[in-house]
């Protein structure tokens, strides 16, 4: 049985106030044209369906639309909900769409029931855990020590009947110890929604959502596919992917991963403003993808971000590397012993902030401003 395993699609994001809408439809239809070409017998969305639990109408449609045309394929579709969910929202009509090969987890109740699915080597038994938080679980089981995410995570795995002598997939959503997070997820301070992956062993095959790099955990069958786009700047060096998994005797798994081409991708362009504004560099450059823009020159350049976007339209972030910004902040006490001026005092703080002295310009320029400061 060949199942692939998508998440985060975070539908109705926006980031640095770009809508990523346009790239989302954008990749949503490459993730069909996969199923077109690997022919799945499932898909697989392990949660963070949309960025916000109240999500846009816009973004609902976009994913009405995909969850129509994968149920015209024939597929089995199972969809969980995730830490940016809402779980209520999100399995709404879930009895109806099963009719459809649609599979909504339904709001955690304290039981997980299996969704059967069958092949030629017999029946493979799909569980959907949501996103879980102590408090969601211990309403179900008052009479045990729930205090931390793990304690919750023990107690609702613990809770599924799992006959390990079948295949069994699980999907779900939450922050496996040793995993690797990046910039654009929530972050939970001090580690809070760790949880522990051994907790999943009795599952041949675990489709993780809710982080963003793609990546196995503890065991190559246990993977988080990370999101299809990127959303933030420390995911530039990714390669996004769709996994597909072949699932075929007991013990058998086989998995691949099905690049993922944006419309847009997301890109670091360093150098002086020279460097980034000359011509056959700018020429030769994606000039539409989603850029930071590092500039390495000592001074600061009047409007450049207005200007560099007359060049490159989708600059999301304008930052300076050099060694004014390598400064740490802490300029220490300057000595007023060793500097007798106003403008000695002056020269001294501009060269530990700014890592160089004065230039002449600079000094004759200061020199007449304080003479008109302390003349009037």
């Amino acid at each position: 049985m060949r199942f692939m395993h998508i998440s985060d699609l975070h539908l109705g994001k926006s980031v640095n106030e770009f809508s990523m809408l346009e790239g989302q439809s954008f990749i949503l239809s490459r993730l069909l044209e996969i199923c077109d070409c690997e022919k799945p017998d499932a898909v697989l969305i392990a949660g963070d369906i949309y960025d916000k639990p109240s999500p846009p109408a816009e973004a609902v449609a976009l994913f009405d639309g995909f969850l129509t045309a994968l149920s015209g394929r024939g597929l089995d579709i199972f969809v969980l909900s995730g830490n940016h969910d809402s779980a209520e929202r999100l399995a709404f009509g879930a009895r109806l769409m099963q009719g459809s090969g649609v599979h909504l987890a339904p709001v955690y109740d304290g039981t997980v029931q299996p969704i059967p699915l069958k092949d030629d080597y017999g029946p493979v038994f799909v569980y959907m855990l949501p996103f879980v938080r102590p408090g969601s679980v211990r309403r179900f089981f008052p009479d045990v020590r729930i205090e931390s995410y793990n304690d919750a995570l023990r107690t609702a795995v613990s809770g599924i009947a799992v006959d390990v002598s079948q295949r069994n997939v699980l999907l779900a959503h939450q922050f496996v110890t040793g995993a690797v997070r990046s910039e654009s997820e929530e972050i939970s301070v001090g580690g809070l929604d760790n949880v522990d992956g051994r907790l999943f062993d009795p599952f041949d095959y675990v489709a993780l959502g809710h982080l963003h790099t793609p990546q196995s955990v503890l065991r190559e069958t246990m993977r988080y596919c990370g999101t299809p786009l990127k959303y933030s700047f420390s995911e530039a060096k990714d390669q996004k992917s769709a996994l597909l998994i072949d699932l075929e005797k007991k013990g058998s798994v086989h998995i691949r991963s099905m690049p993922l081409k944006p419309l847009r991708d997301m890109r670091i362009l360093r150098g002086t403003y020279e460097e980034i504004t000359f011509r056959p560099n700018y020429e030769a450059a994606p000039r539409e993808d989603y850029l930071h823009v590092v500039l390495t020159d000592e001074e600061e350049i009047p409007d450049a971000l207005a200007k560099l976007r007359i060049l490159y339209p989708n600059i999301m972030k304008l930052t300076y590397d050099n060694r004014r910004t390598h400064i740490a902040g802490d300029f220490g006490e300057i000595q007023p012993e060793t500097q007798n001026t106003p403008l000695e005092m002056l020269e001294a703080l501009y060269e530990k902030q700014n890592n160089r002295p004065m230039s002449p310009q600079q000094i004759e320029f200061s020199a007449g401003l304080i003479a008109k400061i302390w003349g009037d």
